[in-house]
């Protein structure tokens, strides 16, 4: 018989966070912040969708929580673009 693996933790978190750490310091903090609220936005949209009613999150309330991230999205791109344009200009 064959004997199952044992779980090995995997720190796959870490290396998600180093790429978003490259991101943010390969295109400036706007950019990441717009990234990681767009992700989150769409994430917590998918959960208010299969019920999620309360988060783990400070806000507490998903919908609070979705409207934080949608406001650090919108001005996230805001600098994101103004940051561009400064280079360009």
């Amino acid at each position: 018989m064959h004997r199952a693996q044992p779980t090995v933790y995997d720190p796959i978190r870490f290396c998600i966070f180093t790429t978003i750490a490259l991101i943010a310091w390969a295109f400036g903090p706007p950019f990441a912040v717009t990234l990681m609220s767009g992700l989150g936005l769409v994430a917590y949209a998918q959960a208010w969708r299969q019920g999620l009613r309360q988060s783990k999150c400070f806000l507490r309330d998903p919908r609070l929580v979705m409207a934080y991230l949608g406001i650090a999205f919108v001005l996230g791109i805001g600098f994101t673009i103004r940051n561009v344009a400064q280079l360009w200009g």
